[in-house]
């Protein structure tokens, strides 16, 4: 892959950015204002074409770990529960919020009994067992460690299920409104198994039709949908295209009709333009830059130091850490359209609690430098996404890590490859981010028994603020921003739903009566 060399100061970057910059930048009330739906009356027929920041991984729900995947589940595969726009959990294929005893031990509900999958196979109690008894025991499996709590899934009658845990777990519910909630057709795995993903039958209101990978998946109306009396479109077809501004152009001739994961770029070029529409929401999740500290041999073996000045002393990775200006990467990069971030929990949700992002120090993290003997300047690879975004953020990066004594070479990979890399442990440093949840305990990590054991909020709350320091501490992930999720779409369009996890709901949009 190309690397791209150090070659401007941080100065450079800014008078660039500064001189380039047409439009001044939107205040807090511009993003603050967000535009969750749009409900103007829509008319039934046609196709819209989604344009996608990257090119979804297997359409597996066992085996995804993309955010992209979940959007296009979003129309094709429903969750046991979803997350509504006051980001609440809400049943979806449940018929009921889950009924907790035993001491939070024992999760029941029950399942809807209207519902079909697109070959034809009923929902019921046991298709929900076979698809959590996949999710936790399929090899590389990315839900087995999300709903590890589960010991047992039981179908205690025609369309009642029962989960037995190990422990008390209360973010659970949010992992079953997230990927592990996922339901397959019984039919289709036992047809398919590991070839799921090229044959995905699901709940939802659209079905499967076909795939041509790094160009476009495309899905049909389907028939057996228990609400598709509310389902409008004929088809939706999601097209990768990963960079934003081309994307844009693509909405503005109308070959594209909505834009998914805009970038503030683009945002900001298309303010006031009549014929478009924009919707935001804060982001549940983060963005950050990881280290690789214990990824020696690939995630699915046991973790293991790795031999570089950055896994062998934490001094170094603060010193990293230290080099770098949040405030002035939202700036340089989004034009201060998203806001710095310095730990996993979303700020103004129950369980957040107020946090100082540590400033730029170049002075101490050249001490530490020193005191750790390491010989400078420190080498480092930083692996980047392939699109515009990602290039200004690496840069910058590499600019403000030089002024502290580090040397980093940038290596721009496509999303599937960097996501390969990453799991087999091939990197030493990487941008990249969590699309959030909710509940924090699945925006950290599974580890922490006591966090998700307990109900109280402020048990819970001083739990996650005592861990999100101990993280800090450690300078192996590196917080960096929280975004805004923006979508751009076309002004003929409507029914679009927008919720705090970023995920488009087409379900029930259209066209509007009158156009095209």
């Amino acid at each position: 892959m190309r690397r791209i060399p150090a070659a401007l100061s941080v100065a450079a970057l800014l008078a660039i950015t500064t001189a380039c910059s047409s439009l001044t930048p939107p205040g807090k009330e511009t993003t603050a204002q967000a535009r969750l739906t749009d409900l103007r009356p829509v008319r039934d027929g046609g196709t819209v074409t989604i344009g996608l920041k990257s090119d979804p991984d297997m359409l597996d729900p066992s085996l995804t770990t993309t955010l992209v995947a979940r959007t296009v589940f979003t129309s094709m595969c429903e969750q046991l529960y979803d997350v509504d726009q006051d980001n609440k959990f809400v049943p979806q294929l449940a018929a009921s919020m889950p009924k907790i005893t035993d001491g939070g031990r024992t999760f029941t509900f029950t399942v809807r009994k209207d519902a079909t999958f697109s070959d034809g196979a009923r929902l019921d109690a046991r298709a929900v067992k076979t698809s959590l008894d996949r999710h936790l025991h399929l090899r590389g499996s990315g839900r087995a460690s999300e709903i590890d709590s589960v010991e047992k899934v039981t179908a205690i009658g025609p369309y009642t299920v029962r989960l037995s845990l190990s422990h008390p777990d209360v973010p659970l519910l949010g992992r079953l409104a997230n990927t592990a909630g996922l339901i397959m057709s019984p039919k289709a795995l036992k047809t398919y198994g590991r070839k799921f993903a090229t044959h995905p039958s699901c709940v939802g209101p659209f079905r499967y039709v076909r795939r041509v990978v790094g160009d476009r998946i495309e899905l049909a109306k389907d028939p057996l949908y228990y609400d598709a009396d509310k389902v409008h479109l004929d088809h939706v077809v999601y097209k990768t295209i990963t960079d934003g501004n081309i994307r844009m152009a693509n909405i503005r001739s109308g070959d594209v009709q909505i834009g998914d994961q805009m970038g503030p770029v683009e945002v900001r070029s298309s303010m006031g333009e009549k014929d478009l529409q924009l919707l935001n929401t804060p982001s549940l999740g983060y963005m950050s830059l990881t280290l690789n500290v214990g990824n020696s041999h690939g995630i699915d073996k046991k973790p293991s130091p790795v031999d570089s000045p950055f896994g062998r002393d934490v001094r170094v990775r603060e010193a990293f850490d230290l080099s770098l200006d949040r405030e002035l990467i939202n700036k340089l990069v989004f034009q201060g359209m998203y806001e710095p971030a310095c730990g996993p929990v979303p700020p103004g949700t129950p369980l957040s609690t107020p946090l100082t992002c540590p400033e730029r120090d170049v002075a101490k993290a050249e001490r530490l430098l020193r005191a750790a003997g390491v010989k400078t300047p420190v080498p480092l690879e930083l692996m980047i996404n392939t699109t515009p975004d990602d290039s200004r953020l690496g840069q910058v990066v590499q600019a403000m890590a030089a002024d502290a004594g580090f040397e980093v070479k940038l290596r721009p990979t496509e999303f599937a490859t960097g996501l390969t890399r990453t799991l087999a442990g091939d990197f030493e440093a990487r941008t990249g981010g969590w699309g959030g949840q909710p509940d924090p305990a699945g925006n950290i990590d599974r580890l922490i028994v006591e966090g998700r054991s307990t109900s109280d909020i402020a048990e819970r709350r001083e739990i996650y603020r005592r861990l999100t320091v101990a993280i800090n501490k450690q300078h192996g992930v590196i917080y960096l921003y929280r975004n805004i999720n923006y979508v751009s779409a076309s002004q003929d369009v409507s029914g679009l739903k927008l919720s705090g996890d970023g995920l488009i709901r087409v379900k029930e949009a259209g066209y509007t009566k009158g156009s095209r």
